[in-house]
Formats: C-alpha cells, structure tokens, sequence
C-alpha cells in the first residue's frame, strides 16, 4: 500500500476494537469484499499487534491495514515493526506525528478542540480525527472545521451510524469520511450481524456519493 495512491478509495475507516486474532482474517475478509480501505485494529484489542501483523501479511496488497489507540512513541515503533502504514491515534502526540509521517505513513490524529487540531496540524497533520464526534455534534464540528485550513481532512469519529441524514450532514459541513466503531463492530458480535452493519454502512456511504 502506497499512502500516495489512496484517493479515490471508501473513505470509512472500519474499525475493530476488542477483535480476536482468530477471527479477524474472517471478519476482514468481507470488509474488501464489500469495498472497504481502510481497517484499523486498536491496540487496546486483544493481542492486537500480531492480528495486525497477520492482516497486514494476509491482506496488506489490499487494503489498508493499521493500528488505533497509538498513544506515543514507544507504541508507534511496535506497529511500524509490523509494516503497516496507517496509523490513527486518539490523542495529539507530536513526536507520534513526526515519526509516523518520517515513517511515510498515513497518520489520523485525535482532537477535539480547535487549539488540539493546530497543534496537531503544525506537527505535520493533514488528517484529523474529530473524537468523541457524539459529543462534538454537528454543530461543533461545523465551528471546527471554520477555523482549519482547508487542505486539512476531518473524520468524525465515535458515535456514527448507518444513517443516511447523520452521514449526509456531517458531509455537507466538510466531513471526508468517517470512522466506524461500535455501530459497525463490537467484541463478540457474530459475523452474521457484522456483515450486516457493514452492508448497511457501505450502501448508505454508496447513496450519499450518487
């Protein structure tokens, strides 16, 4: 995967919190199937650096493979081991953001305020996580997005459903994309259930780019 050949790619970023190794090649097999990119196992999920290592081995030529829930510096270097390029974090780390973009990796960083997004953007950030969206809304991200540069790419993320008007005005404010979390996985959901969430979010993103 070459970070410089993602345009054009579905913008939701599916992601696995609490995914056990022995399911994850079944579960993300059927994510490509559907269309999706981007998959990311936070690392806060169980033994979650070798599932990453096995998705990444197994499905890296892909998709996008990475790693959530990067904190600092000493976790980044364990996930870079595995050869993976995406990296999304929940906080703002500068030395996380240099070394992930000296790294050539596609980093999304965490913010949720406008002076945590410039410091995140004037580290080197040109992708930016909106988290907890739930608690941001939309009203809040629209003032976000106001003060940021244009070229800076907002995901929101947390609470996002397979909902067409919740999706629909998140874009209409600027909103690239989306991370799914629990609405689309959750530990111990069938691969029945799975498949259905994502199908649901996939046809909704589907009717949103007609």
């Amino acid at each position: 995967m070459s970070i410089e050949n993602i345009s054009g790619k579905c913008p939701l970023i599916a992601i696995l919190r609490g995914i056990k190794t022995e399911e994850a090649e079944q579960y993300v097999s059927h994510l490509i199937e559907l269309g999706y990119y981007f998959i990311e196992v936070p690392l806060n999920s169980p033994n979650a650096l070798e599932t990453i290592r096995l998705l990444q081995e197994k499905f890296g030529d892909r998709c996008c493979i990475g790693a959530g829930t990067v904190t600092d510096v000493e976790l980044l270097k364990q996930v870079l081991a595995t050869g993976v390029k995406l990296i999304v974090t929940p906080n703002v780390d500068l030395e996380v953001i240099k070394l992930a973009n000296a790294s050539n990796c596609l980093i999304f960083v965490g913010v949720m305020t406008p002076t945590e997004a410039f410091l995140a953007i004037n580290s080197g950030a040109t992708k930016i996580k909106i988290f907890p969206a739930e608690l941001v809304g939309p009203t809040g991200f629209k003032a976000i997005l106001s003060v940021l540069p244009k070229e800076v790419s907002c995901f929101p993320v947390g609470g996002i459903k397979a909902d067409k008007e919740q999706m629909q005005r998140y874009i209409s404010l600027g909103a690239k994309g989306f991370g799914l979390g629990n609405a689309l996985y959750s530990a111990g959901i069938s691969l029945e259930d799975f498949i259905s969430n994502a199908t649901k979010f996939k046809q909704v993103w589907d009717e949103i780019e007609q």
